[in-house]
C-alpha cells in the first residue's frame, strides 16, 4: 500500500515537473508567436474614391507589400471630406500596423484648413508617422480636347475675357486639386468658381462629362484620357519636364512662378512599435522596386521617386510648413 502511493506521489511529482518545464518552455514561444507581424491581412486606408492618385498608386504597392509580408494588404476606398474622414479613421487606429493610409499632400493641408474655418481639427500630423513616399509629381492643368484654348497663353487670354464663368473641379475643400488652382488664380489674379468632388476619379468624370471646364490633378488621374484624345493638359506646376508628358512647359518657364508636387506616401498611427514600421518600411522599399509596381504606376502616369521614412520625414516636414502658409493665405472658403 505504501509502495503504490509512493508511486502515485512520484507520478505526480515527475508530472508536476514535467508540466512546470513545459509552461517554462511554452512562455516565450507564446511571447514570441504574440510579437509576430503580420498574422493576418493589413489594411491600407486610401480616402479617396477609385481612379484618383492614391488608388492608382495604392493598389499595386499594396498587393506588393502583401507579398513580401505573407499576408493580403486590402485596399479599402474611404472617402469623404476631401480625404478628411479616411486620414482621420487611420490617425486614431491602434498603432499595431494592421492600419496603413495611402495619403496624398492633402494629409498636410487639411488641418490647417480646419482651423482657419474655426473647427476642430479632424486630426494632427503628430498621430500619424511616415513610412515611405512613393510618388511625387508635378499638378498638371487638364482641359478637354475640345476647348476653345490650345495652350496656356490662350487659356489665361480666355479666362480673363470671361472673369467667373469657367469653373474647375477638385477632390475637395484646400485638398491636391483645390490649392494648386487657388494659387495659380492668386498669382494671376483670375477668377474661375470651385466645385468640390469627393474625390479626382469624380473630378475628371464631370470634366469629360461637360460640368466642369478644367482640373489641377497628377498625371495618373488623367494620362489614358489624354492619350485617348478626350482632355488636353495645358501646363504643370513643377520644375523638371514631366516624364508622361515632356512636351506640356511648366508654369514655371511660361513666368508663372509657383510650383505643387502632388505626392503620394503611406503612413502609420503614431506610436506605432519600432519594430513593425521597419518591417512596413523594408516591405514598402521592396515594393517600390518590384518590376510589376514599377510598370503599373508609371504606365499610370506617376513613375516612383521613393523616399524612406527618414528622409520623407525630413521632406514632409518642410512641405507641410510651405502649404500651411498657403493655406492661411487663400483663407476661408466654404
Amino acid at each position: 500500500m505504501r509502495r503504490a502511493t509512493l508511486k502515485s506521489l512520484t507520478h505526480r511529482f515527475l508530472a508536476a515537473i514535467v508540466a512546470l518545464c513545459s509552461a517554462t518552455i511554452m512562455l516565450p514561444l507564446a511571447q514570441a508567436q504574440s510579437d509576430r507581424f503580420p498574422v493576418r491581412p493589413i489594411t491600407m486606408v486610401v480616402p479617396f474614391p477609385p481612379g484618383g492618385v492614391a488608388d492608382t498608386v495604392g493598389r499595386p504597392m499594396a498587393e506588393a507589400m502583401g507579398r513580401m509580408l505573407g499576408q493580403a494588404v486590402i485596399v479599402e476606398n474611404k472617402a469623404g471630406a476631401g480625404g478628411a474622414l479616411g486620414m482621420a479613421q487611420v490617425a486614431r487606429a491602434k498603432p499595431d500596423g494592421y492600419t496603413l493610409l495611402m495619403g496624398l499632400v492633402s494629409i498636410s493641408t487639411i488641418p490647417v484648413a480646419d482651423e482657419v474655418l474655426g473647427r476642430t481639427p479632424a486630426f494632427s500630423l503628430q498621430q500619424l508617422t511616415p513610412i515611405a513616399r512613393v510618388t511625387a509629381d508635378p499638378t498638371v492643368l487638364a482641359v478637354r480636347a475640345d476647348a476653345p484654348y490650345k495652350n496656356y497663353a490662350e487659356f489665361e487670354r480666355y479666362v480673363k475675357a470671361n472673369q467667373g464663368k469657367l469653373n474647375y473641379g477638385s477632390s475637395g475643400n484646400y485638398g491636391t486639386m483645390h490649392v494648386p488652382m487657388e494659387m495659380l488664380k492668386l498669382e494671376r489674379e483670375l477668377k474661375i468658381t470651385h466645385v468640390a468632388y469627393k474625390g479626382a476619379g469624380p473630378a475628371v468624370l464631370a470634366l469629360l462629362a461637360g460640368e466642369i471646364d478644367l482640373v489641377a490633378t497628377g498625371p495618373a488621374s488623367i494620362l489614358s484620357q489624354v492619350k485617348a484624345g478626350k482632355l488636353r493638359v495645358l501646363a504643370h506646376w513643377g520644375k523638371e519636364p514631366l516624364q508622361s508628358l515632356p512636351e506640356v512647359p511648366s508654369l514655371e518657364q511660361l513666368g508663372v512662378p509657383i510650383q505643387f508636387s502632388q505626392w503620394s506616401g503611406i503612413f502609420v498611427p503614431s506610436g506605432t512599435p519600432a519594430s513593425i514600421i521597419e518591417q512596413l518600411r523594408q516591405a514598402a522599399k521592396q515594393a517600390a522596386s518590384d518590376p510589376k509596381v514599377q510598370s503599373a504606376i508609371t504606365n499610370a502616369g506617376s513613375p516612383i521617386q521613393y523616399l524612406d521614412a527618414p528622409d520623407f520625414a525630413q521632406f514632409w516636414a518642410r512641405d507641410a510648413k510651405l502649404l500651411a502658409d498657403i493655406v492661411r493665405r487663400i483663407g476661408k472658403v466654404e
